[in-house]
């Protein structure tokens, strides 16, 4: 299930199931389990579950563990992160899994996602941006979510 923000319709999530590469049973940065099977899993190679709300949203869950992030407008130009890193809640540190194994995979993703942003804001507050479009094929989720979000400030201003 797939489903994106639509100014008329008000969907604002996506659901879906992405396999991993061969030999990956999780998001490690060996594609190893890292951790105990959470839940009901019995089998390692179920790839991953993806869940994302717009605008600010996303949990990837392997059979492993699981990796939410929340971004929340914190002024202006500064945002609060918090990402949380969920294993079977029968799973005991340093004896079921290490941290050192758990987090590394998305702590350096995220890390690099956000200096990309942080590049990103210094272009945009250039005397020499100009916005242009969004790309069609990488970036329909977030023109959506603009419409909508245009849509929904205009009414309120009304």
């Amino acid at each position: 299930m797939s489903a994106f923000p639509d100014a008329e319709n008000h969907v604002w999530f996506a659901v879906n199931r992405t396999p991993l590469a061969d030999g990956w049973v999780s998001e490690s940065m060996d594609g190893k389990q890292v951790a105990p099977f959470m839940g009901d899993y019995q089998d390692a190679d179920v790839g991953t579950l993806r869940i994302r709300t717009l605008p600010n949203f996303w949990n990837h869950s392997s059979c492993d563990h699981g990796v939410s992030t929340r971004l929340l407008p914190a002024g202006p130009q500064l945002t609060a992160i918090r990402v949380c890193w969920l294993v079977d809640e029968k799973a005991i540190e340093g004896r079921d899994y290490d941290l050192s194994k758990l987090m590394p995979f998305w702590q350096l993703t995220s890390e690099q996602d956000w200096h990309i942003c942080e590049r990103q804001q210094k272009g945009v507050n250039s005397s020499a941006y100009t916005p242009g479009p969004y790309s069609t094929f990488k970036e329909y989720n977030v023109e959506s979510f603009v419409r909508w979000y245009l849509k929904t400030i205009s009414k309120s201003a009304s």
